[in-house]
């Protein structure tokens, strides 16, 4: 489906602000959840994509867990009616305030990166008398075609234990008397779009499974992470990841033994499509060289462009005139808050509204109050009728 944008309605709202359709978040809801089913397959949101209350709100009537890789996450997922019994906790560095929320929850696992950070868990636990749920974040050595930024499953990153270390925690597993280790995990990165990096995980996962074999371990549950992309460059094309043919690779290429079962934690495939920044132009600027569009959103608002170089489809919602190449920058003060360079617009004047495609996933989430800015507000299509 294609997201409609009530230009009249928008442009009675103060700027910049983050709009979401929510009729398209259902309809992704839908597809995913009907599509992991026919698989068997349990979902956990990766909150870290977007935490917007409305939208974890919306995602937990559907039946998801959550994933959490902080202590924040947590509370804003059990503050939107997650149980937490279906809450997955990880992260390369859980402070001890955060390990005890977990466990003051008994949420569903702890996803474990260290050998260090399994005896503090333990101590954790020891002192509260539980037994707290664990699975080994094992680093497969898989380098996902992806931003460098985002790249999170090779060997030189810091997440996740490295698989040659692998029999060292197996040997101290059995002195941790107040963990159970239940499965392991994986996450080799996002935006993800060539299917064949979660083939290679599939792979390094049969090998590592056959390691712990020989020490008579079948884990319970395999979580191999999320990071299945969105088409930013044509949305509309492809409003609904390829959900299907992303658990198929799975389905084809992992052995599940006996009472296995498999997890999956997508975070912007869920709600990247469905959200969208939208702002006001304040000037259109030229010199001899160029044109700048000079936007109220600024990096402060949607950092993705001058953090990890990202593109997303810029499109003005107020013009219909003849197209024209413009750089498109916003008002902050410093030279990375551009969001695009020599783009075709329509022609472009003051007041026009200017909307980001794909904003729905790492966007709200990581607005920031840099030069004393406001964060932007949020608004809803079902709200706006």
């Amino acid at each position: 489906m294609k997201t409609a944008f009530p230009t009249q309605k928008l442009e009675a709202l103060q700027t910049p602000f983050y709009y979401y359709d929510m009729e398209l978040l259902k309809e992704t809801l839908t597809t995913l959840t009907s599509q992991a089913k026919q698989y068997g397959y349990h979902l956990h949101y990766a909150v870290k994509a977007n935490a917007n209350p409305r939208i974890l709100s919306a995602i937990k009537e559907y039946g998801l867990g959550a994933d959490c890789v902080s202590g924040g996450e947590i509370q804003a997922s059990l503050d939107a009616g997650f149980p937490a019994s279906r809450i997955v906790f990880a992260g390369v560095g859980k402070a001890d305030w955060e390990i005890k929320l977990g466990l003051d929850n008994d949420i569903f696992c702890f996803n474990a990166e260290s050998i260090p950070e399994l005896q503090v868990i333990d101590e954790l636990a020891s002192q509260k008398g539980k037994v707290a749920s664990v699975a080994l974040r094992l680093n497969p050595d898989v380098s996902a075609s992806t931003h460098q930024n985002i790249n999170t499953g090779s060997s030189d990153k810091k997440f996740g234990i490295d698989s040659n270390q692998l029999e060292d925690v197996l040997k101290i597993l059995p002195g941790l008397s107040h963990v159970k280790m239940i499965g392991i995990h994986f996450h080799i990165g996002s935006q993800i779009l060539e299917l064949n990096d979660f083939r290679s995980l599939c792979n390094k996962v049969e090998n590592i499974q056959q390691k712990l074999a020989e020490y008579q371990i079948f884990p319970e549950h395999l979580n191999f992470g999320g990071g299945l992309g969105i088409d930013y460059e044509n949305p509309d094309a492809h409003p609904i990841a390829d959900f299907d043919s992303y658990f198929k690779i799975f389905s084809d290429h992992v052995k599940i033994r006996p009472g296995q079962q498999v997890h999956f934690e997508p975070g912007r495939a869920v709600v990247g499509q469905c959200g969208a920044l939208i702002s006001k132009v304040l000037y259109v600027k030229e010199n001899p060289k160029k044109k700048f569009v000079i936007l109220d959103a600024g990096f402060t608002d949607l950092i993705r462009p001058a953090f990890y170089q990202a593109k997303h489809k810029i499109e003005n919602l107020t013009s219909s005139l003849p197209e024209e190449v413009y750089d498109v920058v916003g008002p902050i003060c410093e030279s990375s808050d551009c969001f695009a360079e020599k783009i075709l617009l329509n022609q472009t004047r003051r007041g026009d509204l200017i909307v980001f495609r794909s904003a729905g996933a790492y966007g709200e989430i990581m607005t920031m109050q840099y030069n004393c800015r406001e964060l932007p507000k949020a608004y809803y299509s079902d709200l706006l009728s």
